[in-house]
């Protein structure tokens, strides 16, 4: 973490700092280490003003002569990292829940319409002769129904599968591509985990999965699902490799 190593930084740099205990400044420079220590003052505001334009700027300047004098320290020096760490974590936290929020809200307002007819599939399906509904919402259709073993969440399988939009447009298929797939059930979407689970080795289920235990509203970048989109999968559970 970038804003973390260079506040770490900080505290070493601190001890070739030229400040005294009343934080007095030189107003002039007149050799080298004049020069470099305020050039590495001003490259740290620089930093500071880009990555935590927050800081309380005496505290700092109280800190950094802490640092060099070893005198009046406010906060044990083995906590400095994590301190420091834990706060970044914290703040990277909030603006990634924040950018996600955004992004959803516009995403909302473009595909608004969407996500309701896609709600509207589903109620009306799930009153369907043989549907079947899980308490997550998940809908199934019995095929046909195998005698072998169900997987667990642990499970790895080998299933054929043919996936569609609700209006019946084929984004994937393990039979177009001539060979069966293979794969971990909890490496995969929420309705496939939790419908895998529920069939015997030869079985064959329909799915139609809502779009919260899909992909939601950000399916992959440039792929034929569109946000909200639930999903409707025809699999066939070939084996239970391990």
């Amino acid at each position: 973490m970038k804003v973390i190593k260079f506040l770490v930084i900080i505290t070493l740099v601190s001890t070739v700092l030229s400040c005294n205990s009343k934080g007095v400044t030189k107003k002039s420079l007149k050799n080298d280490i004049d020069t470099v220590s305020y050039a590495l003052g001003m490259d740290i505001a620089k930093k500071l003003k880009v990555n935590f334009s927050e800081v309380d700027k005496d505290l700092f300047m109280q800190g950094v002569i802490s640092g060099i004098d070893s005198t009046d320290i406010l906060i044990n020096p083995e906590k400095i990292e994590v301190i420091i760490r834990s706060f970044f974590q914290k703040k990277q936290a909030e603006v990634r829940k924040k950018k996600q929020e955004e992004a959803l809200k516009k995403v909302e307002a473009e595909f608004g319409d969407a996500k309701k007819a896609g709600e509207k599939f589903l109620e009306e399906n799930k009153s369907k002769k043989g549907v079947n509904v899980t308490e997550s919402g998940l809908q199934y259709i019995i095929l046909k129904e195998g005698k072998g073993d169900k997987p667990s969440a642990t499970s790895s399988v080998k299933v054929h599968y043919k996936g569609m939009l609700v209006d019946g447009t084929v984004f994937d298929s393990s039979l177009d591509k001539g060979m069966p797939a293979t794969f971990a059930v909890n490496r995969v979407i929420k309705g496939w985990t939790e419908g895998l689970q529920l069939m015997s080795v030869g079985s064959k289920y329909k799915f139609f999965i809502p779009q919260e235990l899909a992909y939601g509203a950000f399916p992959r970048n440039g792929g034929k699902i569109p946000p909200f989109a639930p999903l409707v999968f025809e699999v066939e559970l070939l084996e239970i490799v391990k």
